[in-house]
């Protein structure tokens, strides 16, 4: 491909234009090692600014990143509207009972966690109808909202982590690019060392203020983060449920982001492994031959480059197939390359269509 000069190359923009051939090999090393998906200078500004904020990953859900005041908002409804509901019927709730809103609202948490303890359970139709209600509702809650802003936080963290680690004054882009390389990673050990510190605090409260010896502490920690709930064990006094509203919705979201991060880490570290093993292993005929997409006998940068990213599983041969078949369509003259006027050319022919 580059030695043929009657031939446009595959992606024109990886490649020196005619008029830089005869620069040096150094030159064209640079040019190709240089990058633009490095963090916008947007990006490091609102950090400068004291915003802290970072680009996010996209979920399932995709833009809906709910903010503080919208979290609290239809966490505040749906505990309203539940704690009203259970209150009204507290009478067929039987179990362990210390105040009415309290225990309604306790319930609440308990039902929308999962939690399920056992220690209050409706006991009428009207009541098991409205937990079967609430608890759907609550889980669409949980991952729908919650855990988006425990996501969000958890990101918010990450420039502090990276300061205590390094434990010394860093430039904004400094962390920027520590964090961008490693995001993964500090993420996950900023919401474990958030989960032992719950663990931890839940334990030692179990055991000042429920009276648990440690072990059945622990227990009992263990089995509500995990959602277990087996009952034996739970918070039965009213200084032990108001702190259970809170931590038990706390702890419950960040056990489940702990294994969400742990999953994304292990598949970010096969990814590296990956990559280091194409970077690293020898090109062979076969290789050569496949790279060639043209077949005219050599391999250009750009095809070069196109083998290697589907190698490494960042870009399949279909995905090279839509982007070329764009670029066809954005080529009006069909000479190759892209131009100011083949892009006037195809937004008058989409306009006129």
């Amino acid at each position: 491909m580059a030695n043929n000069s009657g031939e446009q190359p595959l992606l024109v923009g990886l490649l020196d234009p005619p008029s830089q051939l005869s620069q040096k090999n150094a030159t064209k090393k640079r040019r190709f090692r240089r990058c633009k998906s490095a963090p916008t200078a947007e990006i490091a500004l609102r950090l400068k600014d004291g915003g802290g904020l970072l680009p996010r990953s996209e979920s399932i859900f995709g833009k809906f990143h709910p903010s503080f005041v919208q979290v609290v908002l239809f966490l505040t409804l749906y505990l309203g509207v539940g704690t009203i509901c259970f209150a009204l019927v507290n009478k067929p709730i039987k179990g362990k009972k210390t105040n009415e809103i309290l225990d309604a609202v306790y319930f609440c948490v308990v039902t929308m966690t999962t939690v399920g303890y056992g220690d209050l359970v409706p006991d009428s139709t009207p009541t098991k109808l409205l937990a079967c209600a609430f608890v759907f509702m609550g889980m669409a809650l949980v991952g729908l909202i919650l855990s988006n802003a425990a996501d969000y936080l958890v990101e918010k963290q990450e420039v502090l982590l990276v300061k205590a680690l390094h434990m010394y004054q860093i430039g904004t882009i400094d962390i920027l690019k520590e964090v961008e390389t490693k995001r993964v990673k500090y993420k996950f050990l900023v919401i474990l060392i958030l989960l032992l510190l719950l663990i931890m605090v839940g334990t030692i409260f179990l055991n000042k203020v429920e009276n648990l010896d440690l072990v059945d502490a622990f227990y009992c920690v263990c089995s509500t983060i995990t959602t277990l709930g087996y009952g034996d064990k739970s918070f039965s006094t009213e200084m032990g449920r108001i702190f259970a509203v809170f931590w038990i919705l706390t702890s419950t979201i960040c056990l489940a982001q702990f294994f969400l991060y742990f999953a994304e880490l292990n598949t970010e570290h096969r990814q590296h492994l990956l990559v280091k093993w194409v970077l690293t292993r020898r090109m062979t005929s076969v290789d050569l031959e496949a790279a060639d997409l043209d077949d005219d006998g050599v391999v250009g940068a750009a095809e070069f480059i196109i083998y290697k990213l589907k190698e490494m599983g960042k870009i399949s041969q279909e995905d090279v197939a839509l982007l070329m078949e764009e670029f066809e369509n954005l080529d009006v003259d069909q000479s190759g390359t892209l131009s100011a006027s083949d892009l006037l050319l195809s937004q008058s022919s989409q306009e006129e269509n």
